[in-house]
């Protein structure tokens, strides 16, 4: 009896299955959608890599933008308006040196400004008057060879007043350089200063030298003739005979 009982419900159950596959198949089929995992990461994981390069190729271009910025840096270039003061001052120096009177430092003329100071010889038959007057203008000379000697150092230390805030404005411009062009623009600017301030140092030397000589020159001028009025004051010792 049991037998019979399973028998019928596999029967059954078959029957309705059957039936269930008639009724499915009665109505239209549809798409069921398929997950691929595998083609899922493949896709992922060529975005990550597109993404990558694209990351690369954004940060080589700021890094050539970086380049570019610094050495347009390099190549910016420094106003230095301390260049024309130094000119002038070296101009105001040389002004200084042509205003020597009598014995300048022209070297085709000196020599015959010298002689006519200062001759070798003198000749006896001048007069007093005239050796006065020749005397006078060696004075003359040599007075004006210190006042000129005196103006060129009064110059002198105004200009190195002057160069102390030309240097304090140069070495602010070399601390604050932005590339290799500016910093070599305010060395070049030190060395400006540097060879100036040697320039008028020879200068002041020259009008040194040159008011001592004159000096020199007239002590020694003077000695000669004091010498030679001496001997002619003196004769040859005959001129008096004693009764």
């Amino acid at each position: 009896m049991k037998k019979y009982v399973i028998a019928g419900l596999l029967g059954a159950a078959a029957i309705g299955s059957f039936g269930a596959g008639l009724v499915v198949s009665a109505t239209p089929a549809r798409a069921i959608p398929v997950f691929d995992a595998s083609n899922y990461a493949q896709n992922v994981l060529t975005a990550a890599r597109t993404l990558q390069q694209i990351n690369q190729q954004i940060q080589s271009l700021q890094n050539e933008a970086q380049m570019l910025a610094n050495m347009e840096k390099h190549l910016s270039r420094i106003d230095f308006p301390q260049l024309d003061q130094l000119r002038q001052k070296l101009a105001t120096i040389d002004r200084l040196m042509g205003q020597a009177q009598r014995i300048d430092f022209r070297v085709d003329q000196l020599d015959a400004k010298f002689r006519a100071l200062f001759p070798d010889s003198f000749d006896q038959t001048l007069r007093l008057d005239r050796r006065v007057a020749d005397a006078r203008a060696r004075l003359d000379t040599a007075m004006a060879g210190f006042q000129q000697t005196m103006t060129v150092q009064a110059q002198v230390v105004e200009n190195v007043r002057d160069d102390a805030q030309v240097l304090s404005e140069i070495v602010a411009k070399s601390q604050g350089a932005e590339g290799d062009l500016q910093a070599a623009q305010a060395t070049n600017q030190l060395l400006a200063l540097t060879a100036k301030q040697q320039f008028q140092l020879q200068q002041l030397m020259a009008a040194q030298f040159r008011s001592e000589s004159i000096e020199q020159a007239r002590r020694v001028q003077e000695a000669q003739e004091a010498r030679a009025a001496t001997r002619k004051f003196l004769g040859n010792g005959k001129a008096y005979t004693p009764d």
